[in-house]
């Protein structure tokens, strides 16, 4: 053992590890955080849409056909008053607007 080398003495070494980083940041508190929808953008109504009239057609058609209900009639004359007088004079060709169904 006389010509065995030294070995190093780490009597003194103590355990752990230190990082210069900073300590992990808190976690973020949500407990209060509620659920909801909101906008700032104005409301828009719904585009109307358009319908071109065919022999044989009248309101109470039309309005059963895009509404359902041949009674509601009155909302496709209200609507198309720049054009038409008598809701009993529609003609094959006329462009109608359709307003949308709100109900």
């Amino acid at each position: 053992m006389a010509n065995e080398p030294k070995k190093p003495d780490f009597s003194n070494v103590q355990g752990g590890s230190q990082s210069s980083a900073p300590p992990p940041a808190p976690k973020a508190d949500f407990s209060n955080v509620q659920s909801g929808v909101e906008s700032t953008a104005p409301a828009v109504e719904p585009a109307a849409q358009t319908y071109t009239v065919v022999k044989g057609d009248s309101l109470s058609k039309i309005a059963k056909h895009f509404y359902g209900s041949a009674n509601r009639w009155k909302r496709i004359f209200e609507a198309n008053r720049d054009q038409l007088d008598d809701p009993d004079l529609i003609k094959p060709g006329q462009v109608l607007k359709i307003p949308a169904d709100n109900d």
